[in-house]
């Protein structure tokens, strides 16, 4: 099958077919050995992209600089206070301007009506670097890394800890269900995924053999090649979250035990930042106020040679150029 790709957004891994998301890992591999041999990929010099970001970031902004940066390309960084989106000037308005402008345009924000938004009145690609309900750019960095450490991605069972309402837990059942995974959500019943995205995750499962289940028992976890978590406070939510989630989700902590139930050959992921010490500001706020050390993951699993996070953000640098590269 003859994959292009050029003009597309890339908003939601709904949007995509397997094919074309089994193209952008091969695209992202490729990139990724070129980088590692000091091959020049500078195909779209001359051409410029915004990236709006109105939630901060680490691993998405360092991505797509360094990324246009490699394909031969120029990037102007737009955070809450660089810009008037969504206070003095609307987004259909800030599309159409940045749309004349810059040849894609990046969005990390919020709700996923504002990318859509974007990218409905751009006229250029657009790309989710994250809203509340999807993560599409970290699920191919995700599956890329399960690709190099297993040598496939059809058939992996894939168990997700935490809370699953939002982007990370969306993102995974939908790449599940597209790619023939086993999706597990092992949470809290208050935290599964939406029931409408689930049955039409389902839906999708039928014609790729994967499957989804939705459970309360650890155990459940037994056999998973990836055990997976997040944050159990997302970016904006209040702080009075925090002891509502502690007390629903520690149960649901990854530990030494969840990884010996999930067996030897798992793998540990995490999109990261993780709350596994108290070498950051929060997390000493957080062992003031609740007496925790380690949050969503312990520290002996996150430094543990089972864990692949850091394999995971360099590869969200290469999959990020993947999905520009292809786009333009």
């Amino acid at each position: 099958m003859s994959v292009n790709l050029k003009g597309r957004n890339f908003l939601t891994l709904l949007d995509y077919s397997k094919e074309e998301i089994e193209y952008l890992l091969d695209l992202a591999a490729e990139l990724k050995d070129k980088k590692k041999k000091g091959i020049p990929v500078d195909i779209h010099r001359g051409k410029n992209v915004a990236l709006i970001f109105e939630k901060t970031s680490t691993r998405t902004r360092c991505s797509f600089e360094v990324a246009a940066n490699d394909l031969g390309m120029g990037s102007t960084y737009l955070d809450p206070k660089a810009s008037q989106i969504g206070k003095k000037e609307s987004i259909a308005d800030t599309a159409r301007v940045l749309g004349r402008m810059f040849d894609a345009i990046e969005y990390r924000g919020y709700g996923q009506e504002i990318v859509e938004e974007l990218a409905d009145k751009a006229g250029v690609p657009v790309w989710n670097g994250l809203t509340n309900e999807f993560h599409p750019t970290q699920l191919l960095a995700d599956m890329l890394t399960i690709r190099e450490k297993f040598g496939k991605i059809e058939g992996i069972t894939f168990a997700y800890l935490g809370d699953a309402r939002y982007n990370m837990g969306n993102s995974i059942m939908i790449a599940c269900a597209k790619m023939g995974m086993h999706f597990i959500a092992c949470t809290n019943k208050k935290y599964f995924p939406d029931r409408k995205l689930v049955e039409r995750c389902k839906e999708i499962a039928k014609e790729s053999g994967a499957t989804i289940t939705l459970t309360e028992d650890v155990n459940d976890v037994k056999g998973a090649d990836v055990v997976y978590t997040d944050v159990w406070v997302s970016m904006g939510e209040p702080d009075e979250i925090w002891e509502e989630r502690i007390k629903d989700l520690t149960p649901y902590r990854v530990t030494s035990e969840v990884m010996k139930i999930a067996g030897d050959k798992a793998v540990f992921m995490h999109c990261l930042p993780a709350f596994h010490d108290l070498n950051t500001e929060t997390g000493r706020v957080i062992k003031e106020k609740y007496g925790l050390d380690e949050m969503e993951v312990t520290d002996e699993v996150f430094e543990s040679a089972q864990s692949v996070v850091f394999d995971e953000a360099e590869n969200r640098m290469h999959t990020i150029k993947a999905v520009m590269y292809a786009t333009l």
